[in-house]
């Protein structure tokens, strides 16, 4: 039929004749088989290890019997296993859910160092009116403003406080610094005052240079009631003169600053002398401690070689004993010394100042020439904690220190202590009469146009010296005026949605609750009729 013989032609020019055509087709399958059984050992092997199962491609009989048609094998029957899912790691968390999940640290909480605190708002009326005593004072009596840095080189206080002294041998703060100095953290003030007296020349300006400062001072001293590692002073110097009238208006002006504040104190006064005065009598002192050494405490037996002025210090009961019967230094003293302490006592007795003459002051730095004292409360029994301050006379520091000859004086006022005794006698009106006067006004706003506004009209009060309370966190009325109240002021300025486009502003009685509007152009004058 045509047909055939024309696909006969057609697999006869493919691949010559029909069966010659076949045979070579066989061939290629068979080769490929052979080569493809390899890969049935991994097929198996997958499977072992449950991997995805790969489908045979099909296998063709290779049988040479004549005229007979190649028969495809049937296809091997594979059972579909489901795929192998990836699992995530969310799930592998999740198999194991019965253990514990770990608790969430707790963060440290970082704590002041020890014998450092801070100042507390609540106790901010104190500080103020403690700062501003001093600075009322030290201005009266014509001190000028000075800062002395709080860093010095360490060397500027074993010279001026000297070896020896508990301050210099245990309780300064030294440390290097990167580039290979030591540093000290300044104990005292008049250290830094005589060598700023010197770095800048004084000695060619107009004699005496009277300066005051106030601020921290850092002692790795025992914390206890007020005192503290860090510790803050009031003092004034006056360098560049050597009479009595110096030392007289220095006792004036601690002694004074106390009083303001309601604190009643008295004198202890001594003198020890010229150095050369003090070293005579060191040698007495010494001999006469060592009469008696198997009484002393043992801190005061390890000072008798080191620094025996210091057991004169001591407020050891064991020691006082000793202390009382030993030599004292006023009967060393050269007969310019003694004139001059007896004209600083005399400006005492004019001036009317309580004092009590203490033979065993030495104060505890060796800078101090002639004239020392400190300065007790009146209404405690003495202790530590009943000293408030102290001072004397250093003629020698500057030249010490590598300036010329020049006398000075000076002394400090531990503000810390004087807070603590203003707490103790709170109720006297003069403990915070140099506190700020509170505001008697109160500004309250509501809604947010008027809290804009407030703040230019806050300002503006302010311009005139107004100062009012006022909380732009709080956006109740209600609140501001619970607010006001607990403050005491005696009237609430009340600025409102309305009252901000109308250009008016509330005044409210706290006491009567009465209100008035006002035009806002009013404001200042109306809030200083409520000042006087």
């Amino acid at each position: 039929m045509p047909s055939k013989k024309t696909s006969s032609a057609k697999k006869s020019a493919r691949g010559g004749s029909a069966l010659g055509g076949k045979k070579s087709v066989l061939k290629k399958i068979k080769n490929a088989v052979a080569k493809k059984k390899p890969a049935k050992k991994v097929v198996a092997k997958k499977k072992a290890t449950k991997a995805t199962p790969v489908a045979k491609k099909k296998s063709v009989a290779t049988s040479p019997a004549k005229g007979k048609k190649p028969v495809a094998k049937k296809k091997p029957v594979v059972q579909k296993s489901a795929p192998v899912k990836t699992i995530a790691p969310a799930k592998q968390v999740h198999q194991h859910s019965g253990e514990k999940k770990p608790k969430k640290e707790k963060i440290k909480q970082i704590q002041p160092l020890r014998g450092m605190r801070d100042l507390h708002p609540k106790d901010a009326k104190f500080w103020r009116s403690v700062y501003r005593a001093a600075e009322q004072m030290a201005e009266a009596y014509n001190f000028q403003y000075m800062e002395v840095p709080v860093l010095e080189d360490a060397k500027l206080f074993t010279r001026s406080i000297g070896k020896g002294t508990d301050v210099v041998d245990k309780e300064m703060y030294v440390f290097g610094d990167k580039d290979g100095n030591d540093i000290g953290l300044r104990p005292e003030f008049t250290a830094g005052f005589a060598r700023a007296y010197i770095t800048h020349g004084m000695q060619s300006d107009p004699q005496p240079i009277k300066v005051w400062t106030s601020g921290s001072l850092f002692r790795h001293d025992r914390p206890q009631a007020g005192r503290y590692r860090e510790f803050r002073q009031f003092d004034c110097e006056t360098m560049g003169t050597r009479d009595a009238a110096v030392d007289a208006e220095l006792i004036t002006v601690a002694y004074n600053f106390l009083k303001d504040l309601g604190l009643e104190t008295t004198v202890r006064i001594n003198s020890i002398g010229s150095p050369e005065d003090r070293a005579n009598y060191v040698i007495e002192l010494t001999a006469y401690l060592r009469s008696k050494r198997s009484y002393l405490s043992e801190l005061s037996k390890k000072r008798i070689a080191k620094n025996p002025l210091r057991i004169l210090d001591s407020k050891d009961p064991q020691d006082r004993e000793v202390i009382e019967e030993a030599p004292q230094i006023i009967d060393w003293l050269s007969e310019d010394s003694k004139k001059f302490f007896m004209r600083v006592l005399e400006y005492l007795d004019h001036l009317n100042i309580p004092y009590i003459l203490d033979a065993t002051l030495v104060r505890g730095l060796d800078y101090y020439t002639d004239t020392v004292f400190e300065l007790f409360r009146s209404d405690t029994e003495e202790g530590n904690q009943s000293a408030l301050g102290g001072g004397g006379r250093y003629d020698r520091l500057i030249e010490q220190l590598g300036g010329p000859q020049t006398p000075a004086a000076g002394f400090a006022i531990g503000l810390d202590r004087v807070v603590l005794a203003l707490k103790d006698i709170r109720n006297n009106p003069k403990a915070l009469r140099h506190a700020p006067k509170k505001s008697p006004v109160y500004f309250a706003q509501l809604g947010d146009q008027a809290r804009q506004h407030a703040l230019r009209l806050i300002e503006d009060l302010r311009q005139e010296n107004i100062i009012t309370y006022h909380n732009l966190g709080k956006s109740s009325l209600k609140s501001q005026l619970e607010q006001a109240h607990e403050i005491g002021v005696t009237h609430t300025l009340i600025l409102g949605q309305k009252e901000v486009q109308d250009g008016t502003i509330i005044i409210r009685d706290m006491e009567s609750g009465i209100q008035e509007i006002i035009d806002q152009g009013k404001i200042v004058r109306e809030v200083m009729k409520l000042l006087k």
